[in-house]
């Protein structure tokens, strides 16, 4: 089946540069699946600059309305949806979020079919297409660099200013002037992988979970603690991985015995809303609370850990909360207070090296389901609107996105 893929420039504020394929992505594409045809729409704000597409040999020009699917990475403004396109992006909707609900309205007033990154899984329920490895790496970066301003130890470059992760890596070295701390990373996804890459990467030594909490280290550590590792059953019941996914409600925070021996905290593990948080605020008062820095990476305000309050920003990454008052101040305002780096888009710190990574998974995992036959259903499973309407799967967003104009088909 002979079909044009358009790359589309980012138009969500603030821009974003990453891309869903680079310019030898495109190329890979294009010898990969015969009668493909691409074309990229030109941009001033991308990553790869459009002279790197052209320099390939690929069409680089501002119209892309003949191509037939769009690919993009955040939310498409508005304003420039194509109607009667079949549209991939992350398009923040599927948990009703307000922001999003006129872009989904407008999806399906122009009969746009909307394939959402995030519902891309395979038979096993598992995402295929994520940038989570990259928030991963950029988090437990930008914790190791608030910690040192804090203690004014060190100044790393910040990630956003380095051209890529080799030229962020020239920084590691810097790292060796950290006293014999402890550091605990939560989770054992994507993102908890990342992070564990780069604290390898700085030469930083792994230690069982036992040895954190009991032994003294004469030189900086970590531990990567497991869900198993700081929840427990309320009812005293053995560990059950599959029932803490499925009933969290009945777990309560063994985090506590981490506290008195942890000095950095890089928090990547997944947090459902019904799950224990990993402390309370009432925590951060008591004398045996030692973090003083935390790398909040799956940034989720008012979640797992109580003191991100809110998001910060690439410009502006980190903020102090006072464990006294319970208000947040200037980051680095004093040493009692806890500093929280909580950037809610650290995958586009790197965005050369993020989008690279992405456009493998999608060569890899997509494109052939979306240009082949979808025998697997991978398309059908995160194609939240075609034709006008909800697909069956996604009809639970119908009071979310209904109008007495709209019409939505049931």
């Amino acid at each position: 089946m002979s079909r044009t893929i358009g790359l589309i420039r980012e138009s969500k504020t603030p821009p974003d540069k990453r891309v869903p394929l680079t310019p030898k992505k495109c190329v890979e594409a294009l010898s990969t699946f015969p009668g493909l045809g691409l074309v990229v729409q030109s941009s001033a704000i991308r990553s790869y600059a459009d002279q790197e597409y052209r320099d390939l040999g690929l069409e680089v020009r501002d119209d892309v309305s003949d191509c037939d699917v769009l690919l993009g990475v955040k939310e498409v403004a508005v304003d420039q949806l194509i109607p009667n396109k079949t549209y991939l992006f992350f398009s923040h909707t599927v948990k009703k979020q307000p922001a999003n609900r006129q872009l989904l309205q407008e999806v399906l007033r122009r009969n746009i079919t909307l394939v959402d990154y995030e519902m891309l899984t395979n038979e096993r329920g598992e995402r295929i297409v994520a940038f989570g490895r990259y928030a991963g790496i950029v988090g437990a970066y930008n914790g190791l660099l608030t910690y040192g301003r804090k203690h004014g130890l060190y100044e790393l470059k910040p990630a956003w200013q380095c051209v890529d992760m080799d030229d962020m890596q020239e920084e590691f070295f810097k790292v060796k002037k950290l006293p014999p701390i402890k550091m605990a990373v939560t989770g054992s996804g994507r993102v908890a992988q990342g992070a564990l890459e780069v604290l390898d990467r700085m030469g930083i030594r792994r230690v069982s979970v036992y040895d954190y909490l009991y032994l003294d280290f004469n030189e900086p550590v970590y531990a990567q603690l497991r869900s198993s590792d700081y929840n427990r059953r309320r009812d005293g019941r053995v560990w059950d991985t599959a029932d803490f996914h499925k009933n969290p409600q009945e777990y309560e925070s063994a985090f506590g015995m981490f506290v008195p021996v942890t000095d950095l905290l890089i928090a990547c593990a997944y947090w459902h809303p019904a799950a224990p948080r990993l402390f309370e605020e009432a925590d951060t008062r008591m004398p045996g609370f030692r973090i003083n820095t935390i790398a909040d990476v799956t940034c989720d305000v008012d979640g797992s850990i109580p003191v991100t309050k809110r998001s910060s920003t690439i410009a502006d990454p980190a903020f102090d909360y006072n464990p006294a008052t319970g208000a947040l101040e200037a980051p680095y305002s004093g040493p009692a207070n806890l500093t929280v780096m909580a950037v809610d888009n650290l995958p586009c710190e790197l965005p050369r090296n993020a989008s690279r990574d992405f456009g493998r998974q999608l060569l890899d995992n997509v494109l052939p389901h979306l240009l082949g036959p979808d025998a697997e259903g991978v398309i059908a499973r995160a194609t939240i609107a075609t034709g006008g309407a909800l697909t069956p799967r996604y009809q639970y967003l119908a009071d979310y996105v209904a109008e007495l104009e709209l019409g939505v088909k049931s």
